[in-house]
């Protein structure tokens, strides 16, 4: 074989195995982005923002975040938050929304007895069923394999909606609709509540029949249906 056409073929093999290349990471680059979620804007702290004092336009900025590690309260716009106070100090980056806005010290706290917390979750939901004074079953879907969604389990049951609303805007990419929706439940369901909004697929809140108190019990459903 001659010097010329053993270049040549060498090129051609290079040309053959780099578009196999670009191709196995535009697959993967796809895959990633099927299960992050479409891209969102959330607002953050440009600098060290403290408590107590209203926030000011330039300590605000955007940043755009897959939709599901945006975090409940989250605003897309900094006109959301300018003039407002907040409950607590936030550091240089870190998500600034409507959770954090300090309450007035003359209003009550929240209905919630000993023991129990409000606990607030994004979810699939009817806004116009998942009301204040429904109760709600909250089912939560897990991450499967390579992306592909998991167990949906019959997480918690019965329980009462304090407040609702229409999710905000950087939350609804679901046909379905979602709501956010605070919910009544003891402590560590409220812990569990926080862990699936971070890390499950989707939560789900399916109103229950008005006086309807019984429960099924433990029910999970695998990708196959059983």
């Amino acid at each position: 074989m001659s010097r010329r056409r053993r270049a040549a073929v060498l090129l051609g093999l290079a040309l053959v195995l780099g578009g196999l290349a670009a191709s196995d990471v535009a697959r993967r680059e796809s895959a990633v982005r099927a299960q992050l979620g479409p891209v969102v804007d959330v607002v953050v702290a440009r600098k060290d923002i403290a408590a107590g004092r209203p926030v000011a336009a330039d300590e605000l900025a955007v940043r755009r975040v897959p939709s599901r590690y945006a975090p409940v309260g989250a605003v897309d716009v900094p006109e959301a938050m300018i003039g407002r106070r907040l409950a607590a100090a936030v550091p240089r980056g870190g998500y600034v929304g409507t959770d954090l806005v300090a309450g007035d010290p003359g209003v009550a706290g929240p209905p919630v007895g000993k023991g129990e917390r409000a606990a607030e979750v994004i979810a699939l939901g009817a806004r116009s069923l998942v009301v204040p004074g429904a109760r709600v079953d909250v089912l939560v879907t897990h991450d499967g394999d390579g992306g592909a969604r998991g167990e949906t389990e019959l997480a918690l049951e019965d329980v009462e909606v304090l407040a609702a609303r229409a999710a905000p805007p950087a939350a609804r990419d679901e046909a379905g609709g979602r709501v956010a929706a605070t919910l009544r439940v003891p402590v560590r369901e409220a812990v569990y509540l926080a862990a699936a909004q971070s890390f499950a697929r989707d939560i789900r809140l399916l109103p229950r029949a008005a006086g309807d108190r019984a429960r099924s019990g433990p029910i999970t459903i695998g990708q196959g249906l059983r």
